[in-house]
């Protein structure tokens, strides 16, 4: 079974989680779920935020990788130039700066910025289709883009922090990825920012190990796929079989 310390539904995963066979056969009074009805959930909106260093990149192909998931990433729209190997619909949707402003003024985009004088922005088209067909949607974005997908996706959304073990774990990480250089050492020193952001995520998970922290967002994935308010046609699947 799954153990963790929460608070309603939010949790802080750190310490004896043992294996979880069967996700569906999760039940407990505060993440509230149907199982065992034949029913089509809605797709959920899983952001994931982490320190520089702290091994989200790892974690999120893991997790990309289980198809028990069932999620892809998100995929952003954006103006610059398309890189060597790149594809268009898979890594990016290439727009030119003209199309990404009138769908921005149409209110195509879920959230925006501009970056190194470049557009990026959520097409809100992409989302909704795999939502609707059940299908979920990782988002490895900061905070500051977490928060605003929070605020405008609400319930839709299911967000994790992960942390490093220490800030100590963490310098070492990002030494062994390539040195610390300046840039490196600025993102260290902003570390401590970012995790003063985590209160407002769902799930706080600090990743000893990226296998392990990968298992633990799946059972996640799977317990929210089961909310009551996830089911598609459930009232109507309900009053059929049980009418008064």
């Amino acid at each position: 079974m799954l153990w963790a310390e929460h608070t309603m539904h939010r949790g802080l995963f750190r310490l004896k989680v043992g294996h979880v066979d069967d996700i569906s056969g999760l039940w407990h009074g505060n993440c509230r779920g149907v199982v065992g009805l034949k029913l089509t959930s809605e797709g959920i909106m899983l952001v994931l935020s982490s320190p520089s260093g702290c091994g989200k990149t790892t974690v999120s192909d893991l997790i990309i990788k289980n198809s028990d998931n069932n999620i892809i990433r998100s995929v952003s729209a954006t103006t610059r130039a398309p890189r060597e190997g790149e594809v268009n619909g898979r890594d990016y949707f290439f727009l030119s700066e003209a199309e990404f402003l009138l769908m921005c003024e149409s209110g195509e985009m879920m959230e925006h910025a501009k970056v190194f004088g470049n557009y990026y922005g959520i097409p809100r088209k992409f989302v909704a289709e795999n939502i609707s067909s059940g299908k979920n949607i990782l988002f490895v974005i900061d905070w500051q883009g977490a928060y605003r997908l929070m605020e405008t996706m609400k319930e839709s959304v299911v967000s994790v922090f992960m942390m490093p073990p220490s800030m100590d774990e963490l310098e070492r990480r990002m030494s062994d990825r390539g040195g610390i250089d300046g840039v490196a050492r600025e993102r260290l020193k902003g570390a401590p920012f970012e995790i003063s952001h985590c209160y407002r995520y769902d799930y706080i998970i600090v990743n000893e190990d990226a296998e392990e922290t990968a298992r633990k967002i799946g059972c996640i994935i799977g317990a929210e796929s089961k909310r009551v308010s996830r089911q598609m046609g459930l009232r109507e699947l309900i009053d059929k079989n049980f009418p008064l």
